[in-house]
């Protein structure tokens, strides 16, 4: 079977418009969902308004997506997956790929060039390296450590971004937006603030920080899109309908959503034309994503991880999996956001629940496990302590704990099966070295909740964590079901 390139590509199935040679967006962290989303969203943007926005791509490490790419011309397809039926379409817009770890300055150039007006990220929750206790700069992380030297230093893609802002500020001084385009509350202002204490730290001189302040802008943005990861099937499924094969393809849901602030220094492409919502309301929208979507997707995940579910569609069918995601919604969740002017909560709900039964985008169960300590931070803390500060049992945000603290720091002799054995945690050596020698269940998620894994405004508080300790114990001695059941109260 050929591959893909451009001498054979069917055009005709290209999504908005090819970028132009000229580059004016650079994108630090190439992966799946940058692909099916930023990068969609532009070449749609192009096609109505043009505009040199072609897109430099940046992996941080792994040149697997980089050579797949240049090898096919920087082509790449979309395999868009829904009920109601498959489709493939091919995104050209990149035009230039590099690995951070092989030419950093490379990197910190690209990011420096004025022609590149758009700095825009996707480096997961934990990539911004923001202590979750605290909320500053976790400067004594390695990376982090390790880059404050100086820019030949840069491992952490936040540090590169740091330095080429520097180099920006020191060689022209042209104005830039930082737009976040991952899953956390008030993006924009993190990165903001995480750029600014790693340049404090780093001790550079103050008109680089002011610079910062008067020409770099870090809109806050809300992002949606469900992007499970490519496999041999998704490769095999391209290949049957485009009589290619395409080696870095991307599976994706076909409802995708974003809302950005529209505060840009230097222009932007016209995303509005590929349906992008710009708003002051934000982080009203990111606050129902987070919530609603999110920790319900975080809810499902472990729930299904425990009752041996693959996929989260195979999870949302599960009766009692179902009965306590609407729990947390209308209990707990719903009550805790300020919506959007206008917002539909039980339309948006419904949608919900109809993506979650897409079993032709079957997205795996460990993979939205994934990252718990990180993402959980995001989503249950506050709806959890508004509860409790009135004097209510927030029952489905102590079932996430429970769930999540079964999949990956489970109390001794419990074996929360292969599926959460496949979800990948940064904290799970920490996790464990805190429970060692626990002296049973409310021993061990005492240790959690007050061990710095959870801010101390949730961590201390007792009731919470005797309730988190009740549900881990019925998961560990009667299962996920039983223990979902209790929470709602049957």
């Amino acid at each position: 079977m050929p591959h893909l390139n451009r001498s054979n590509a069917p055009f005709e199935r290209r999504i908005g418009a090819s970028a132009p040679d000229a580059t004016g967006i650079v994108h630090l962290g190439l992966g799946q969902f940058h692909r099916a989303h930023a990068a969609v969203n532009t070449a749609l943007a192009m096609a109505d308004k043009g505009g040199d926005w072609g897109i430099v791509g940046v992996a941080n490490r792994s040149r697997r997506i980089i050579d797949a790419m240049q090898a096919q011309d920087y082509l790449y397809s979309i395999l868009q997956l829904s009920p109601e039926g498959t489709d493939v379409q091919l995104v050209d817009v990149h035009r230039k790929l590099l690995v951070a770890a092989e030419q950093p300055g490379d990197v910190l150039a690209e990011i420096a060039d004025p022609a590149h007006k758009i700095i825009t990220l996707t480096i997961t929750e934990k990539g911004y390296n923001k202590d979750s206790a605290t909320g500053k700069l976790l400067v004594g992380n390695p990376d982090i450590a390790a880059s404050l030297a100086g820019p030949d230093t840069a491992k952490a893609p936040l540090a590169q971004l740091a330095w080429g802002l520097v180099k920006r500020a020191r060689e022209s001084q042209a104005p830039v937006t930082v737009l976040s385009c991952d899953n956390m509350q008030s993006a924009g202002t993190t990165t903001r603030e995480m750029v600014f204490e790693f340049l404090e730290a780093a001790g550079v001189e103050a008109p680089v920080l002011d610079y910062v302040t008067n020409q770099v802008s870090f809109p806050n943005a809300m992002v949606d899109r469900i992007v499970p990861g490519t496999n041999e099937e998704t490769k095999a499924q391209v290949e049957k309908i485009l009589g290619l094969r395409d080696e870095a393809p991307v599976p994706a849901e076909q409802f995708t959503m974003w809302v950005l602030e529209d505060h840009f220094k230097a222009g932007r492409p016209a995303w509005e034309a590929a349906g992008a919502i710009f708003s002051e309301e934000v982080e009203k929208y990111e606050l129902v994503k987070l919530r609603l979507l999110n920790g319900s997707h975080s809810l499902i995940s472990y729930l299904g991880g425990l009752s041996d579910s693959p996929t989260i569609p195979s999870a949302r069918d599960k009766d009692f999996v179902a009965e306590s995601v609407r729990a947390a919604i209308y209990n707990e969740y719903l009550p805790s956001i300020d919506l959007p002017t206008g917002f539909d909560p039980d339309a948006y709900v419904a949608q919900l629940f109809h993506r979650w039964q897409n079993h032709a985008l079957g997205d795996k169960t460990a993979r939205v496990g994934s990252d718990g300590s990180a993402k959980l931070l995001q989503r249950i803390v506050e709806p959890a302590i508004r509860l409790l500060d009135l004097g209510e049992m927030p029952h489905e945000m102590a079932l996430t704990a429970a769930s999540w603290i079964a999949c990956v720091a489970p109390p001794a002799g419990f074996d929360p099966g292969a599926i959460a054995a496949e979800m990948e945690e940064p904290q799970r050596e920490a996790l464990a070295k805190a429970t060692a020698g626990a002296t049973g269940v409310r021993d061990h998620v005492e240790r959690i909740m007050t061990g710095g894994f959870f801010p101390e405004s949730l961590g201390s508080r007792t009731e919470f964590n005797d309730r988190i300790a009740e549900l881990l114990g019925i998961i560990t001695s009667a299962g996920v079901e039983a223990a979902a059941n209790d929470a709602l109260g049957k």
